[in-house]
């Protein structure tokens, strides 16, 4: 049903994307700039990330038949994929990633290019969002209605992104060391058993074809 696709899309994309996960990162690469250069740059980050996400959703079949890979075998590896992030959401490794990666940036760049590297990619439009959307790309059954859906709630996630990023300043005062710590590691565990049913899914559809 359409109402169970989107429902389940949306949190994938959500969790994926983790929009709260990102505010205090996208502080820390905008720190010393003004509320239009952080304006600016949440922007051009979002639709960078949005333009990717919706490629991989839109090409996602394509992608498939040009290196010859099934989907239920990617939907194994893309579950196992998702699941590790999903770990490192729960026991604080993403955010320690995500850190060195804009420490990275900042030196060598000086900030010059935060919009594309790091916060488009790969922290927004990363592995994980990449293979989420790819794997719910893989269940609209190339049924029009459905991809549209996706597209949109795509805009939504990232959306969501930029509002936060708007409002990183007020968001992290609110939340606090302690509330982003609860927050992220919540999230890892919804994204857990969304994994896991992603490869359950994937050697369902093994199982018949092998037999």
């Amino acid at each position: 049903m359409l109402f169970d696709f989107v429902s389940t899309a949306l949190v994938t994309l959500l969790v994926t994307l983790d929009p709260a996960g990102l505010v205090p990162i996208f502080i820390s690469v905008t720190r010393g700039m003004n509320s239009a250069e952080r304006r600016q740059v949440a922007l051009r980050a979002s639709l960078i990330a949005f333009g990717i996400l919706v490629f991989f959703g839109v090409g996602g079949d394509l992608l498939f038949d040009l290196l010859g890979v099934g989907l239920p075998a990617f939907r194994i590896s893309g579950g196992l994929l998702l699941f590790w992030i999903a770990f490192e959401m729960v026991f604080e490794r993403r955010t320690d990633r995500k850190q060195n990666t804009v420490d990275v940036a900042i030196t060598e760049d000086h900030i010059r290019n935060v919009a594309a590297f790091p916060l488009a990619i790969p922290l927004m439009a990363g592995p994980g969002a990449i293979t989420a959307t790819i794997l719910l790309a893989g269940r609209t059954h190339e049924r029009p209605l459905y991809l549209i859906s996706l597209i949109l709630l795509i805009g939504v996630g990232v959306a969501t992104c930029f509002a936060l990023f708007l409002a990183a300043d007020r968001v992290a005062r609110f939340l606090g060391a302690t509330g982003n710590v609860v927050l992220s590691r919540l999230l890892g565990l919804i994204l857990a058993g969304l994994a896991v049913q992603f490869v359950v899914d994937g050697i369902l559809e093994l199982i018949p074809a092998s037999g």
